[in-house]
């Protein structure tokens, strides 16, 4: 979906090396026991705000907090983490990451790949 695809750009741009120590300054907000709220990071793009949002409500809630924990770790390491976050169509939702990690001369990073269905495509255990 392309929307989903420029939403996880827009959360690229703030995770990646231009932009992550000013992020990291806010990584409360992704602490343990929080819900964050992501809309901050796509002010220039409020239609995508919804989308997003919408994608998180019906993710499984430890699909959530994996992501949350993922990100609050990122911007808790120093110097900060970056992390580079994909989507791609599924049956059903799904998270894989994986790291590289960091070495003598260069600092390592995570990806995230999400998967869920296509945002306007019901999913059967909601009728």
């Amino acid at each position: 979906m392309p929307m989903l695809q420029t939403v996880l750009g827009e959360l690229n741009v703030h995770m990646g090396r231009e932009k992550i120590r000013e992020l990291a300054k806010r990584k409360d907000m992704f602490a343990p026991g929080t819900d964050p709220d992501y809309g901050f990071l796509m002010e220039a793009h409020p239609q995508l705000i919804s989308a997003w949002q919408e994608l998180l409500k019906g993710m499984p809630l430890g699909i959530r907090t994996g992501l949350r924990a993922i990100i609050h770790h990122a911007l808790s390491t120093s110097p900060p983490t970056q992390v580079t976050f994909a989507w791609a169509p599924n049956y059903d939702y799904e998270m894989t990451v994986w790291q590289a990690p960091d070495t003598k001369t260069t600092k390592g990073g995570i990806t995230v790949l999400i998967k869920s269905r296509y945002p306007d495509d019901a999913h059967p255990i909601k009728g």
